[in-house]
């Protein structure tokens, strides 16, 4: 490390290696900041914002009067995304199949497209839409946000909020061609930190998903997911 580097980084770099080697494993305790000072010849202000950092990154959890401890991993679930496409929610479905217990709550409303979902859904930016908010739970703790966007034509009715959009789609006379997804990383944003219970440091999956009927998009969608939770998988087929 460079001699130009702040204290801190030699505490927090030696502190998440021995994490990231399983010297420190899942609920170990981190030394105080009094011991830091003394194992690193550093001063209370460079150990107190190595903790700091090593919190923001996720890595560790404070207790009140009790310290720093590493914080636990959970098992990432493996989230088929090829999968229950015909399902009314196929993330529940998945979910599902592999034991979990999952309810999900919704809210429709409409709204203009917007210039990001205009372009993703080649309209105006002046089009009505219907945008349909889901928060989706396994055994009572949020796993997934996702917000849709459809034509009004389109749009659910209420007898039909328990059908597929594949089948409400053909139900219009359209045909489902083709899934698209893109996906990245990225810091989430305060409300969706609080609807997920997201500890700090942990990112989210973004998935931008749009449905197809031929060259026309009828649907779109913003998927977010915890990025400490899930393995995302596709199956491409040849």
């Amino acid at each position: 490390m460079a001699t130009s580097d702040p204290v801190y980084l030699r505490v927090v770099e030696d502190i998440r290696r021995q994490i990231t080697d399983g010297s420190l494993p899942p609920g170990a305790p981190i030394p105080s900041r009094a011991q830091l000072t003394r194992k690193y010849q550093v001063g209370e202000t460079a150990a107190r914002h190595a903790l700091r950092v090593l919190a923001g990154e996720g890595l560790i959890i404070g207790r009140v009067g009790s310290g720093h401890y590493v914080r636990e991993r959970p098992d990432l679930t493996t989230l088929h995304r090829w999968r229950y496409l015909d399902h009314p929610a196929p993330f529940a479905a998945d979910l599902q199949s592999q034991g979990r217990r999952v309810t999900w709550d919704w809210h429709s409303e409409p709204a203009e497209a917007g210039p990001d979902i205009a372009r993703r859904l080649r309209l105006k930016e002046t089009t009505p839409l219907t945008k349909t908010r889901y928060v989706y739970r396994a055994d009572g703790r949020p796993l997934q946000l996702a917000t849709s966007y459809e034509p009004l034509e389109f749009a659910a009715h209420s007898d039909e909020e328990r059908r597929s959009l594949v089948a409400r789609m053909y139900a219009h006379g359209i045909k489902i061609t083709e899934v698209v997804e893109s996906v990245h990383t990225r810091v989430p944003r305060p409300t969706e930190s609080d609807a997920l219970d997201l500890a700090a440091g942990v990112h989210v999956l973004h998935v931008e998903r749009t449905h197809w009927a031929g060259d026309r998009p009828v649907e779109t969608s913003d998927i977010v997911i915890p990025g400490d939770r899930f393995r995302v998988t596709y199956s491409m087929p040849i």
